[in-house]
């Protein structure tokens, strides 16, 4: 009970002072002074500006664009917010539907049953004789299957 009160207690201090500094800071940003008309006035008159139409403006090229490399394009796969770096969500997120599969009960929790039902049920799919044992030929069957390119709708 008193774990309680002082909770409360601290959590009403905590909002009263929040609440001043709020204030405080409005009034602060309230009361600054208004810019110098002068000033403006001013950078009105620059002419030294160039115009927009852009007439007569040489510069360099604009860098040519190069192709990707493949491991390039492998790493901007994870990396989803192009900051040049994967994060550990990043990476996890493109296996979510994997798990997903693996998950039968939906529970987010794989277990071992989970995961053995799903190998053997693959590996049966492999076994085409049906001996206990993959062939290197059955053992090639297991590959991922290459998608297909979609083609393009120009």
């Amino acid at each position: 009970m008193n774990r309680i009160l002082l909770g409360a207690v601290l959590g009403l201090v905590l909002a009263g002072i929040g609440m001043f500094w709020w204030q405080g800071r409005a009034e602060v940003e309230q009361g600054a002074p208004p810019p110098d008309p002068s000033a403006l006035a001013q950078d009105s008159e620059n002419t030294d500006l160039p115009d927009a139409d852009g007439a007569g403006l040489v510069g360099p090229a604009p860098p040519e664009a190069t192709e990707l490399t493949r491991e390039q394009r492998r790493f901007f796969r994870y990396d989803r917010n192009r900051d040049w770096k994967i994060s550990r969500t990043e990476m996890l997120s493109t296996r979510t539907n994997a798990f997903r599969k693996l998950d039968t009960d939906g529970n987010n929790l794989l277990s071992f049953e989970e995961w053995a039902v799903a190998t053997a049920s693959r590996f049966d799919a492999a076994d085409a004789n049906g001996n206990g044992e993959l062939s290197p030929s059955e053992f090639a069957s297991t590959k991922l299957k290459a998608r297909a390119k979609p083609a393009c709708r120009c």
